[in-house]
């Protein structure tokens, strides 16, 4: 059954944000990649890590699917809606971006890591 494993929350002023969650929660924030991204390590145990990026998308959960063309055939098929199709992230996998019915934004991944 796919489960939610990857969160993201966006702003204008990242360095805020980082600053913020991690004197409320303790949170580490490793730089990601060229862009304003930053990957969010909330700790070991139960729970997932997250993202955090300099935009002004909505905050985003990203569901773990085994195909994500399938899944976006059946979110269609559902009544949702395409955001973003599917792109390929190097090394790390497929995703893409729905809205629900209610307009509520996720994301859906498959983790690949030969993907190129």
């Amino acid at each position: 059954m796919p489960r939610v494993v990857h969160f993201e929350i966006y702003g204008e002023k990242p360095e805020r944000l980082i600053d913020f969650y991690a004197k409320v929660f303790g949170w580490k924030f490793e730089k990601w990649g060229p862009m304003d991204y930053w990957i969010i390590k909330t700790g070991e145990g139960p729970g997932i890590d997250g993202g955090l990026g300099k935009e002004k998308n909505p905050s985003v959960n990203t569901i773990d699917v085994p195909d994500v063309d399938e899944y976006l055939e059946k979110i269609k098929n559902a009544g949702g809606t395409v955001v973003t199709p599917k792109m390929t992230l190097p090394s790390i996998g497929y995703l893409a971006y729905f809205k629900d019915p209610q307009g509520n934004v996720f994301g859906i991944m498959k983790d690949d890591p030969s993907a190129k």
